[in-house]
C-alpha cells in the first residue's frame, strides 16, 4: 500500500530560499511541495488551495512575524502543523513562537536530512526544536517556576526597560524582531501588571525599581 504524501507549503519572502527548500524537500518521494507564499496574507489565501499538512514558516515576513503567523493559521486551520524555519535564535522569539502554536522551531543552518526528518516528525505530531535553542526552553521554564515580584516575563522586562529609555513602539519592534501590533499588545498587558496607565508612569516605576 502506497504511503500518504506529506503536503508542505513554503513561506518565505526570499524566492531563492523557497526554491532551495523545494529542491531539498522534493528529493524525498513522500514529500510534495503544494505551494509557496511570500507573506502572511498570501499564506492564508493559499492554504485552502494547497491544503498543506505542514507549513515551513519564516519568522520575519513583510506583513508580520512568525508569532502573528502561527496565531492566524492556528485560528483558521488548527489541524495544520507549523514548523518555524528562521535565522533568529533569540530566547524570547523561540518561546513566543511555541506559545503561539508552532510545532517546531529550526534555524536555517540545519542540514538537509535533518530538515526532512523534522517535517516527518511534526507531521507525526511530534515537537521539534533545533538543538541550539533547547536550552532556552529549560531556562524559560525555570523562570516561570520562580517568578519575579511583578511576574514580568523576560520580554516584558525588555520592553519596560526600553520604554524607560524613551524608545518608541517602532524602535522596540525593530529591536525585538516583532511587529508594532505585538509590541502594543505587550505594553497593554504590561501596564495592567504594574498598575499604570501611560508610558511616563511605567518609566518612572521601572527607574524607581532599579534605582
Amino acid at each position: 500500500m502506497k504511503k500518504q504524501k506529506i503536503r508542505v507549503m513554503l513561506v518565505d519572502d526570499h524566492t531563492i530560499v523557497r526554491k532551495g527548500l523545494r529542491l531539498i524537500l522534493e528529493l524525498h518521494d513522500r514529500i510534495e511541495v503544494c505551494g509557496e507564499a511570500a507573506s502572511l496574507k498570501e499564506t492564508i489565501e493559499m492554504i485552502t488551495v494547497g491544503r498543506p499538512d505542514v507549513i515551513l514558516l519564516d519568522f520575519k515576513l513583510p506583513d508580520g512575524d512568525g508569532i502573528e503567523g502561527c496565531k492566524k493559521i492556528r485560528k483558521q486551520f488548527p489541524e495544520i502543523k507549523i514548523l518555524i524555519l528562521t535565522a533568529y535564535s533569540q530566547d524570547h522569539i523561540v518561546m513566543e513562537a511555541i506559545r503561539a502554536g508552532a510545532n517546531g522551531y529550526l534555524l536555517k543552518n540545519i542540514k538537509s536530512d535533518e530538515l526532512i526528518k523534522s517535517v516527518f516528525n511534526v507531521f507525526e505530531n511530534e515537537s521539534v526544536l533545533d538543538p541550539s535553542v533547547t536550552e532556552v526552553i529549560f531556562k524559560q521554564l525555570h523562570t516561570r517556576n520562580h517568578p519575579t515580584e511583578q511576574q514580568l516575563s523576560p520580554r516584558e522586562t525588555d520592553i519596560l526597560n526600553m520604554i524607560s529609555k524613551g524608545s518608541t513602539n517602532k524602535e522596540i519592534a525593530e529591536s525585538l524582531y516583532i511587529s508594532e501590533k505585538t509590541v502594543r499588545n505587550y505594553i497593554s498587558n504590561l501596564f495592567k501588571k504594574i498598575n499604570v496607565h501611560n508610558r511616563t508612569k511605567a518609566a518612572r516605576y521601572w527607574l524607581m525599581k532599579n534605582s
